[in-house]
Order: structure tokens, then C-alpha cells, then sequence
């Protein structure tokens, strides 16, 4: 058996590999762990523990690039460079992998999931991160996840029509069908322009303006907004909602968000514009 550092070309192996069961397990078909192990040992000459391994250091890195993991890999922190850059060159290849999945059988499809219900949400903390928490948020730093993300339009689709079918469904259980049949994708009828998404109302008929936020990872993966979000969300502060639903492939969590964004997450200016004035 090989030892020593893993060449690329060993990294790309086990991380499509771990691909190919995560994708199986998110569209609830049978795969058998041990036996994908087995065809890596024969492939690239590692031994069963050193690929036991390597699984769960993939699952660590994965909740740095946003991405559902495999439960049966717990993770196991400490994650090589050269593995992450396997990751990011995977992602790079397949950027909307569970998008392209077949939806009638994906466990996610929105036929099967359950009605959302807000949770609370994550909160700013001022104690230090743990080893384990700060090895994630560097992962998704030095790979930028939330741009990753934001070009996702599969993904932002997707959640922008699960929080319309939810805005819908509410009116529609609060009595208020009139209203339901008013509500707007405004982003897909409009275009992104107007600072938010979705145009929709309470039961008492108060405009209810969401601007959906949808990642696969967890409730503290960053996200990106934009300027004018950011003005509208000012401007039209008592309306205006930040719908952030988070694990997406798997069973989506939601929590909102209301303006001052300054009061719940930190905001950081990733671009400037250039002119000259």
C-alpha cells in the first residue's frame, strides 16, 4: 500500500468518489461505503483506513465550502491544502451538481419536503471560534463559498420558488387566498433591480418584501448581498425580510432577518467602484 502525502491525482479519486456516494445519498439510493473503499484500495493503492480517513477529512472541508456531507463520515479536522484544492477543482468542474440531479428522486424535491417553519436565528458571538470552527470559515474565505454560491443561479431559483410556494401557502392557510393570489416573484417577472424577490403580505394585507438567501450549507454559511439590497432594506425597513433558508439539499431550515442587517451579521465590503471623478 502507498504512503506518504497524497499525490492529486489519489486527491481527485477520493473526492469524486466521496461525490458519487453524496449525490447517491441525497437521491435515497443504495450505496455500499465498503465497497467504494474497496475499489479505491484496488485504484490508487491506499489502505482501508487511510481512505476511511481521508473520507472524513473531506466531510470536514465540505462544511467550509457550504456543501451537505455524507453523515456516515464524521468529520476529521486538520485538512490538508492539497485536499481542499481537490474540492475546489471538483466544485470548479460540477458548479450546480445537486441542481442536476434527478429531481424526481432527490430527497429534496419540493413535492416531498415538509412545510418550512422560521427557526431562530444564528447570532453574533464575541467569544472566540473554536480550532474546528475557524479551520471552516478559513475554507470558506480562501475559496470565497459565498461568491460560489451567488453564481448559483439553480440554487437561487430554486429557493426564491420554495419561499414563493411558503409565502402562498400561508396566506392561503391564514384565510387569505385573495392575497396569495397576488403574491410576486418579483426578481423573475422584473429582473434583480428591485432590492428584494419576492413580493408578498402578511394576513393583514402589510406588504411583506423577501429578499431569499439559499445556500446547501449551514445556517452560518456567509452569504452575499448586495448595495442596493441593502438601500431598499433601509428604505423600506418595516416591509422588508431577509429569508435565509440554509441545508438546502437536504430538508431546507429558514430563519428571517430584519433591518438593521448591522444588528445580526457582520457586513463586509468585498468590491469597490472604480471611476474617474
Amino acid at each position: 500500500m502507498a504512503e506518504g502525502p497524497w499525490s492529486d491525482e489519489e486527491n481527485d479519486a477520493i473526492v469524486a468518489d466521496y461525490f458519487g456516494m453524496l449525490a447517491d445519498d441525497i437521491c435515497g439510493r443504495r450505496y455500499i461505503k465498503a465497497e467504494h473503499n474497496r475499489a479505491l484500495q484496488a485504484s490508487i493503492g491506499r489502505s482501508k483506513g487511510s481512505i476511511e480517513f481521508k473520507h472524513c477529512n473531506i466531510s470536514a472541508a465540505l462544511l467550509g465550502f457550504a456543501q451537505p456531507i455524507l453523515t456516515g463520515y464524521l468529520p476529521r479536522y486538520n485538512i490538508q491544502d492539497s485536499l481542499k484544492e481537490a474540492i475546489d477543482r471538483w466544485l470548479r468542474k460540477n458548479p450546480e451538481w445537486i441542481e442536476h440531479l434527478p429531481r424526481a428522486r432527490r430527497a429534496s424535491g419540493l413535492a416531498e419536503r415538509r412545510p418550512l417553519f422560521a427557526g431562530v436565528p444564528p447570532t453574533l458571538r464575541n467569544a472566540p471560534p473554536s480550532d474546528e470552527e475557524e479551520q471552516v470559515r478559513a475554507i470558506a474565505r480562501q475559496f470565497n463559498v459565498a461568491a460560489r454560491d451567488e453564481r448559483n443561479r439553480a440554487l437561487g431559483r430554486a429557493g426564491e420558488e420554495l419561499a414563493l410556494d411558503h409565502e402562498r401557502s400561508t396566506l392561503r392557510s391564514a384565510g387569505r387566498g385573495d392575497l396569495a393570489r397576488q403574491v410576486v416573484w418579483t426578481s423573475r417577472e422584473e429582473g434583480d433591480g428591485a432590492g428584494y424577490d419576492i413580493a408578498s403580505f402578511t394576513p393583514e394585507g402589510r406588504p411583506r418584501l423577501l429578499e431569499v438567501k439559499t445556500t446547501n450549507g449551514p445556517d452560518r454559511t456567509p452569504f452575499y448581498i448586495s448595495e442596493n439590497e441593502l438601500r431598499v432594506a433601509k428604505a423600506r425597513r418595516e416591509d422588508w425580510h431577509l429569508f435565509r433558508l440554509h441545508n438546502f439539499a437536504r430538508e431546507p431550515g429558514l430563519f428571517e432577518l430584519r433591518p438593521p442587517l448591522e444588528d445580526h451579521v457582520s457586513l463586509t465590503a468585498t468590491s469597490f467602484r472604480a471611476g474617474f471623478d
